[in-house]
């Protein structure tokens, strides 16, 4: 059965669509031996013989989804031009080449998705400014009750004190807070903390609609069964008793309620 290239090559497990599109229009796709730069081309993997990058599309591979705890100052890719350490470098070992489906602050530490399954990367990249997403984040100081609810409503997300360390009450500590959001509202909430001289210091992803890093170390992954994976498309709300059990980096486990006045 023809299908789209681009589609044909994701599925192989060869790059993402997107980057097989990219591979299409520069010239580094073959059909039976000529090469292809048009996006709508079709083959047939059972009868046509298609290379990309330097790459037969050999059987269907099989599909694989997992969920990386990604650690500080790694990309959120498999390369980087800058040298940097990547996604790459965590996944030595692994049999399957995979993808990571939307980005991670450098800088930030957390929840990384990624598959080889490039029907589903698609459909993700394209709801993905809709899915609900959770962060802890750190900022300069402490905001009020009364000033919390402002950030909140005027950065477009919903925040919520969470408990610090006992060392750290009483002394004027840096805090954390639970932040639901969709990614499109991120940089609004770094703006408006900034304006509030309360700029962000750190962040933390720790749940992607209903997927949570619940149980997963920095720098490591678990697999996911293809209908778990599957429901991050479907947006539920996530679970707060998964979240509860998160602990912000190099802290002790938050717990909510506890909040000082003042500044």
């Amino acid at each position: 059965m023809q299908e789209r290239l681009q589609k044909i090559i994701a599925r192989a497990g060869i790059a993402s669509r997107r980057h097989a599109e990219q591979l299409i229009l520069s010239g580094q796709v073959r059909v039976n031996g000529h090469v292809v730069t048009e996006l709508g081309t079709k083959a047939d993997p059972g009868k046509d013989r298609i290379e990309a990058a330097g790459r037969t599309v050999e059987a269907e591979e099989r599909r694989v989804y997992l969920l990386m705890n990604k650690p500080p100052e790694v990309m959120s890719t498999l390369a980087d031009p800058e040298g940097r350490k990547t996604l790459k470098n965590l996944l030595r070992g692994f049999p399957s080449r995979v993808y990571p489906v939307g980005n991670l602050e450098y800088a930030a530490t957390g929840l990384v998705f990624l598959t080889n399954d490039g029907d589903l990367a698609a459909e993700l990249l394209k709801k993905w400014e809709h899915v609900e997403q959770i962060y802890y984040v750190k900022i300069k100081g402490m905001l009020t009750l009364t000033d919390l609810e402002r950030v909140g409503k005027e950065a477009g997300v919903k925040m919520q004190t969470l408990r610090q360390p006992g060392a750290a009450r009483g002394h004027g500590a840096n805090y954390w807070y639970e932040v639901t959001m969709r990614d499109s509202k991120l940089e609004s909430l770094r703006r408006v903390l900034f304006r509030e001289k309360h700029p962000m210091e750190k962040l933390k992803r720790i749940a992607l609609g209903p997927l949570t890093i619940e149980g997963i170390a920095p720098g490591r992954y678990r697999l996911l069964q293809e209908k778990e994976a599957r429901t991050i498309l479907a947006m539920k709300p996530v679970a707060k008793k998964f979240i509860s059990k998160q602990e912000p980096p190099e802290e002790k486990r938050p717990r909510r309620g506890f909040h000082k006045r003042g500044r």
